[in-house]
């Protein structure tokens, strides 16, 4: 079963598990004919929702009324049944961005065939569409809403050090997204963990882009493999399933490795169903550097099938199998001198960074991680500039970048804020966001 970065015995780039319930559960009074899904699905440029609802019990005759509002006007209205897909065109349609996130509120009333009305769901949408193009130089790249759509953003654990899995506030996931914002970048990675669906609504609201990690499994990871073959340029076959913890042993344990895998495959739809409906997640990262790494070309093509709506990573880093939808590169102690893609892929550094400063009184661990250390905060912010500037700026078929990371997290101090989230590492944030913003340019 997935599991995550967490450890019994933590360290280094792996932390302390977690157990209980951590994210918000509530009981909800519901009626014997409920609506159970509701899955809208923008359609753009024509400027149009798909959408479609179940009911969890039979309910003859049963119909729901749409409406789609902004602003509190009513801006289009329809009859939908249950178990169909209908499509409802918005007049005048405004498109979702990171510079313009516009939503639409809408509520969904269902009726009995007699006109009583059963259940009521509200909800909201954007108008986005994602894709791989061509820029003014024919480079591949992302496009977001049919436009050359550079992305920069930080990878983000989510972790917490007065919660671990949970924040302490709702204000606090939304700190987190503005300091992001602050520094210039357009981009969360959200890495290896699901979020509450708060943290994803404020993605909305606020706007920003997030690549979504589906949550690693798999067990008993080989360091050559997840860690020392990589940094030497080589790569596996992934159906080798024993080098990457998804097989070998006796035939026990390959057939429980077989059961694994499948429930890894179940696993990646249930994250789909569950955040199908987040206009800010544009892409699925499906395995990251090889942990529990299988078939990954072919589990990418299963989910773009799934769904054909947002991009996807097949191998973030490493072991790059030729699936869609990156040329996905993690580059650390060593200089960024990328090599054409024979496969026609957009380019994208999807980890590279992980600079590290200690913050006195703010570290939780005495064990200090990180991939260039650094004791002075100017040295610090001097190094992560000419990084930028020295190796990622001159590239500019680069369609994306995401650096490691947005907080520190125990023994692992490369974040941009420390673990407590009570200092930044950039009081004057305006210093890097003049530089990321350059990065974004087409």
């Amino acid at each position: 079963l997935p599991w995550g970065k967490q450890a019994l015995e933590r360290g280094g780039i792996w932390y302390t598990a977690t157990s209980g319930i951590w994210q918000s559960i509530w009981l909800e009074f519901l009626p014997t004919c409920f609506v159970r899904e509701v899955h809208v699905e923008a359609v753009w440029p024509e400027g149009s929702f798909d959408v479609a609802y179940t009911l969890d019990a039979e309910e003859p005759g049963a119909e729901a009324v749409l409406r789609f509002t902004t602003e509190g006007k009513n801006v289009a209205e329809a009859k939908v049944r249950p178990g169909s897909r209908t499509r409802i065109q918005i007049p005048e349609p405004r498109a979702w961005s990171p510079e313009q996130p516009f939503l639409y509120n809408w509520e969904l009333l269902l009726y009995s065939v007699s006109g009583t009305l059963l259940d009521r769901v509200e909800g909201y949408a954007g108008l986005r569409s994602v894709a791989l193009g061509s820029d003014a130089k024919g480079e591949p790249c992302l496009l977001l809403n049919g436009e050359v759509c550079r992305q920069a953003g930080v990878l983000d654990q989510g972790y917490w050090s007065d919660g671990l899995y949970t924040a302490p506030t709702d204000q606090a996931l939304i700190d987190d997204i503005l300091l992001v914002k602050s520094l210039g970048f357009n981009l969360i990675r959200k890495h290896i963990k699901i979020e509450p669906q708060r943290w994803y609504y404020h993605c909305d609201r606020l706007g920003i882009l997030v690549w979504q990690d589906v949550v690693n499994g798999g067990r008993g990871y080989k360091a050559p493999v997840t860690q020392w073959l990589p940094f030497a340029g080589l790569k596996l076959d992934d159906k080798r399933y024993g080098l990457f913890g998804r097989g070998g042993g006796d035939r026990e344990e390959r057939l429980a490795a077989a059961r694994g895998r499948s429930a890894q495959k179940a696993i990646i739809r249930e994250t789909y169903e569950a955040l199908r409906n987040t206009v800010s997640i544009v892409l699925w990262t499906v395995f990251n550097e090889g942990w529990g790494q299988f078939d990954a070309k072919q589990v990418a093509i299963e989910l773009k099938t799934l769904d054909p709506t947002r991009l996807v990573d097949h191998a973030s880093g490493w072991h790059d199998q030729g699936g869609p939808d990156l040329q996905s590169l993690h580059i650390y102690f060593k200089q960024f001198k990328p090599r054409r893609d024979p496969l026609g892929r957009p380019l994208a550094l999807t980890e590279f960074g992980g600079f590290s400063l200690p913050v006195e009184g703010h570290m939780t661990s005495d064990t200090l991680f990180g991939y260039k250390k650094f004791k002075d905060a100017a040295d610090y912010r001097a190094a992560v500039l000419s990084l930028y500037r020295s190796e990622i700026l001159p590239v500019r078929r680069l369609a994306a970048t995401v650096y490691t990371q947005l907080s520190d997290v125990e023994d692992e101090i490369n974040g941009l804020i420390t673990y407590d989230r009570r200092v930044t590492k950039w009081p004057e944030p305006e210093v890097l966001a003049g530089l990321i913003r350059q990065c974004l340019e087409p």
